[in-house]
């Protein structure tokens, strides 16, 4: 089946001012956490540090692919052996399974009170390129495409020429290695994690570093795209306008609040982000098919951030389920942590300052025209979106002819 993701960057590549967002879901925090990466399980109570089993956390994945929303799934390779090797999940859908690549040091966050992440990165990986396309070493050529063929690569430049030098070893000979098999990647980039001297200005110091990196690459070992952390507007015009070839994405970072999660998507959108990987901050969400289906409609320009918030709670309420926190609090913007390993200080900025709640600029006709609508919710976001079934009372194979249908309307 066709892939939402090859639709969207064909159509961003051919035309950058094209509206097209590509939204990826991040469920691949067991190469990083240990027993907490599946997150807090509702049947926790206060004191106790009660997770989802890995099953469950499978299962979300499960649910949210075949909601079709996302064009990305990324997963560790253990969990993309299963749902896409054997169960073949993603045969008919028009979601991208993806594998994350490599497991850097500095996310390596067992216990959550290691020493890694306050250490320089060093580069590492766990995954072999055969492992993730066919589930085992040595794939034949027609093996290939049983699994997924895009990963997820990371680096962290720490500003330690010695450190950077040996990162950007490991990545070439990865890239390499990727060419040979037909291994498509995006390129992840952290901010410095332990730097031999912090940048004074982490986004030029990303920006820069990565442009550097990518100088010497020919398009055939090049990443389809970036992932990024959000440094503000003027960072991510200046990465976007240097080089329109290159598609640029922003990463999720520490769950916050909702107004957060759609407010960083919305502004990067605005100017120039194209992707977003959203891992805590789905995961961490009351109801993750909800919140999935509110974030799609702020990448596709449907809906402002701050109503988003206020749609999303009156769905909770809806399906009697108690929000983290009250609406007014859930539409405050915090300062949160990009990094796997690090925390921020509470900055709150309130939802009705403009910072918070500046209107969604109208996209021209042009734009218009290179994106066709992924959900249902109408442009002004005033009417409530059309009913979706209720997938808990579903078969799969009931959830697989509504969600193929649904994609035979929209790609025509």
């Amino acid at each position: 089946m066709q892939k939402s993701l090859d639709v969207k960057l064909a159509r961003i590549l051919a035309d950058p001012t094209c509206r097209d967002f590509i939204l990826a879901d991040a469920k691949d925090a067991d190469m990083a956490y240990g027993l907490a990466a599946p997150g807090r399980s509702p049947e926790y109570h206060a004191g106790e540090a009660r997770f989802r089993t890995l099953e469950e956390y499978r299962q979300q994945m499960r649910e949210i692919v075949l909601q079709g929303l996302v064009d990305i799934m990324l997963m560790s390779a253990s969990t993309n052996e299963i749902l896409t090797i054997k169960e073949r999940l993603f045969d008919n859908s028009p979601v991208t399974p993806a594998v994350r690549a490599n497991d850097t040091t500095d996310i390596w966050l067992a216990g959550g009170t290691g020493r890694y992440p306050s250490q320089p990165s060093l580069p590492f990986r766990t995954a072999t390129i055969d492992h993730i396309m066919c589930g085992h070493l040595d794939c034949a050529p027609e093996e290939r495409r049983l699994g997924a063929d895009l990963g997820l690569y990371s680096i962290t430049f720490n500003n330690d020429a010695y450190l950077d030098r040996q990162s950007l070893e490991a990545y070439k000979d990865f890239r390499l290695e990727a060419e040979r098999k037909g291994f498509r990647h995006f390129l992840e980039v952290f901010d410095p994690n332990a730097p031999a001297e912090k940048p004074a200005d982490l986004g030029r110091f990303i920006a820069d570093h990565i442009v550097r990196a990518l100088a010497g690459v020919t398009s055939r070992g090049r990443p389809l795209f970036l992932k990024i952390p959000y440094h503000g507007p003027a960072a991510m015009e200046a990465l976007v306008r240097y080089d329109p070839s290159l598609v640029v994405g922003i990463l999720g970072g520490a769950a916050g609040t909702t107004m957060d999660a759609f407010h960083m998507l919305w502004e990067a959108k605005k100017y120039g982000a194209r992707v977003a990987l959203y891992g805590r901050k789905i995961n961490n969400a009351e109801h993750q098919l909800t919140f999935v289906k509110y974030l799609r409609a702020v990448a596709d320009d449907q809906i402002e951030p701050a109503e988003a918030v206020r749609a999303y709670h009156n769905d909770l309420a809806k399906l009697g389920i108690r929000p983290h926190r009250p609406l007014e609090d859930d539409l405050q913007r915090t300062q949160t942590a990009t990094a796997y390993g690090a925390t921020a200080p509470a900055g709150v900025a309130p939802a009705g300052s403009p910072a918070a709640t500046s209107a969604v600029s109208v996209a021209s006709p042009t734009q218009w025209a290179c994106q066709k609508r992924l959900t249902s919710i109408k442009p002004t976001g005033q009417q409530p979106p059309e009913e979706e079934p209720d997938f808990r009372s579903m078969t799969p194979a009931e959830k697989a002819r509504w969600n193929l249908q649904r994609w035979k309307r929209i790609l025509g």
